[in-house]
């Protein structure tokens, strides 16, 4: 057995330590037992076409070009801060 240091948000850790306290679990066991079932979920070989981020048509700015973007997301910038 490997002994690892894994860092995980605060609001999961504590989801998962309730969750293993209602199992009767160790923080490890359940640990691995998600790994273990990533490994039996997810196929061993990943695809052959590179990563996409997910698209979501609720994103609100479709149809929007760089340039578009660029300007909006200066708008929204807090103005305290520099400009980029």
């Amino acid at each position: 057995m490997i002994k690892t240091q894994i860092q995980v948000p605060e609001e999961l850790f504590r989801d998962l330590r309730s969750f293993a306290k209602a199992r009767e679990w160790s923080l490890a066991e359940t640990f691995r037992r998600g790994a273990e079932l990533l490994l039996e979920v997810y196929d061993g070989n990943p695809q052959d076409s590179p990563w996409m981020p997910p698209v979501s048509a609720k994103v609100g700015w479709k149809g929007l070009g760089p340039e578009q973007l660029r300007e909006l997301v200066l708008q929204d910038a807090d103005p305290n801060l520099a400009a980029p």
